[in-house]
């Protein structure tokens, strides 16, 4: 019998990842707090798009429940791995909710844009408790039961899921769940999850914020010179940070972590260099102007943003190794102000930061 697979968030990411297992053969069971998103799976099914026709997949299935229902899950059979896919405010409650439906053996998956682990770890045990990072893959739920990727495939070119202990082994495991992604993207097991997750972090704090206070896609950011400049900030300082925390980090995205630091620095190879790529990147083929990072999709919707949760964590880690990170202090504020609806979202926050 195969594993038995829950999915706490059926939402852009969760949506997709928990789709295309269900599509592969896998049980899967769907619960988010949404209503109307559950109602139209189980009406209509889960409708997921690309950027190809082979993208285009509708997945009908009749596991998905509401939080009302999930007293259900005791008749049934344990659940061997739950994957959290809430915004990182919600991980407690959503982790404390599957956690009774765990079978002995069974453990719980951070699929998050934030560093999550702690707190899943806090409930559930270390033990219990496996990341997994999901790199540059863009995705959209536009409409309840319909959710988009505006990017295209990573495929050999880039590894978009990254699944690791946080002790840093490879186990059977880990090896079981890159087995299963491997069907939807490119995956690697890795050996430094918190590293991959800071990098992802940096990543993150460059552009999630940016897209909230500004209202702009990611090309659009990337293509202005203030707010570019304002970007290359942002991951320098976070860096710096994640290197004073002695993490290894990875590249963020297609840039250098030492390059990107020293052009935040001042460092005019470097911030050349630095620029020349994220334009290159906001140019190439294959990657949407509809491509807004999650926050500035949170922003459009009306919906609490992370922004706590990516900047805010970031000058929180700073303030424990002595490293101040203004930028992001900066940014945490003014996402807030807009949130309050005391701004708008526009490019000109940026500019006077």
């Amino acid at each position: 019998m195969g594993k038995r697979i829950a999915f706490v968030g059926a939402g852009a990411v969760g949506g997709y990842v928990g789709g295309y297992l269900a599509h592969l053969g896998h049980d899967v069971t769907f619960i988010d707090p949404w209503p109307e998103h559950i109602e139209t799976i189980r009406r209509d099914g889960l409708q997921l798009y690309g950027l190809t026709p082979q993208e285009r997949l509708t997945v009908t299935t009749s596991k998905t429940m509401h939080l009302t229902e999930l007293h259900d899950m005791a008749k049934q059979r344990p659940i061997d791995i739950a994957f959290v896919s809430v915004k990182s405010y919600d991980t407690e409650w959503a982790t404390i909710l599957i956690r009774p439906f765990l079978a002995p053996d069974g453990y719980v998956v951070s699929l998050q844009n934030c560093i999550n682990e702690e707190r899943i770890a806090g409930i559930v045990g270390w033990g219990k408790t496996v990341g997994c990072i999901a790199a540059r893959i863009s995705v959209d739920l536009y409409e309840p039961g319909h959710i988009r990727r505006t990017v295209a495939k990573g495929g050999a070119l880039h590894t978009v899921f990254r699944i690791g202990e946080v002790h840093g082994r490879v186990t059977k495991r880990t090896e079981e769940l890159a087995a299963m992604f491997a069907d939807i993207d490119s995956v690697t097991v890795t050996d430094n999850l918190w590293g991959e997750r800071w990098s992802k972090l940096c990543l993150n704090g460059m552009r999630n914020g940016v897209s909230a206070a500004t209202g702009l896609a990611g090309n659009a950011g990337d293509q202005d010179d203030a707010i570019r400049r304002f970007a290359i900030r942002l991951g320098g300082e976070a860096v710096r940070i994640g290197e004073a925390l002695g993490y290894e980090l990875e590249h963020i995205g297609n840039l250098d972590p030492a390059r990107l630091a020293l052009a935040s620095e001042g460092d005019k190879a470097a911030l050349a260099e630095i620029e020349a790529l994220m334009l290159a990147g906001s140019n190439a083929g294959g990657r949407s102007d509809l491509q807004r990072p999650s926050m500035g999709q949170d922003m459009l919707k009306g919906r609490r943003t992370e922004i706590d949760y990516l900047n805010g964590f970031i000058v929180e880690k700073g303030k424990t190794v002595g490293h101040p990170a203004p930028a992001h202090a900066a940014l945490t504020e003014l996402v807030k102000r807009v949130e309050r609806h005391e701004i708008p979202a526009q490019p000109e926050n940026i500019y006077g930061l």
